[in-house]
């Protein structure tokens, strides 16, 4: 997984990217290329944040059994983060048309791991106490754990996991439907409440970065 920062996230920079990822993917011996990225369509997010001094401008996925250099990222970005990852999904995406956005609103969190939880540690409170927190207090229909590997370069920063979550696309502006509390505010509130309670055993509630997102399956 790739992360790319770019300071003038225009609306054509969002689509020459896509497209050149495309024709890119089209030579390559991998599997499968997704494309999320910060576009227009999510500029109205009420959620969303950083630890960067330039929040990170898209998140480019790659399924291959070795690292690829990826040439439209060279050209287009002005730097990039890659990490190899092992990929939990707990809720399938629903299938999409090849080059079509997704429908909804794709998050991409970054997680670090506080410096007093071990890994094993770390990883339990994440994967199997937080998960079924997670699926039970939100409106996802799309949920998938990434834990990071390695750092494909010294410079990358240091990220522990990437999760990305889907949602409806009214999540990007209306609590209700990003929490699927149905319009009850006691509800909501209980649903926040024990989200906040979890997320905060596994270090969640801090040092961490939150990028609303289009999602493009580009092979």
């Amino acid at each position: 997984m790739h992360l790319v920062w770019r300071s003038d996230r225009t609306a054509s920079w969002c689509d020459d990217l896509r497209t050149d990822l495309t024709e890119w993917a089209r030579t390559q011996p991998l599997s499968r290329v997704q494309l999320n990225i910060a576009d227009d369509a999510v500029a109205s997010a009420m959620l969303r944040l950083t630890t960067f001094d330039q929040p990170v401008a898209a998140v480019v996925s790659v399924w291959a059994p070795n690292p690829l250099d990826i040439g439209p990222l060279a050209r287009l970005a002005d730097r990039t983060a890659g990490y190899e990852v092992s990929e939990t999904v707990r809720l399938e995406p629903p299938t999409v048309t090849v080059g079509e956005r997704a429908a909804g609103l794709a998050n991409i969190a970054l997680l670090r791991r506080p410096a007093d939880l071990d890994h094993a540690e770390w990883l339990r409170r994440w994967h199997i106490d937080h998960t079924p927190v997670a699926i039970e207090t939100q409106a996802t229909f799309g949920y998938i754990q990434n834990v990071v590997v390695r750092r494909l370069d010294a410079s990358a920063p240091l990220i522990d996991g990437i999760v990305e979550e889907q949602f409806p696309i009214e999540a990007l502006t209306d609590p209700h439907a990003f929490y699927g509390s149905g319009g009850d505010a006691d509800e909501l509130m209980a649903r926040v409440q024990r989200m906040a309670g979890s997320v905060a055993r596994f270090g969640a509630d801090r040092n961490i970065d939150v990028v609303p997102t289009s999602r493009f399956v580009l092979e």
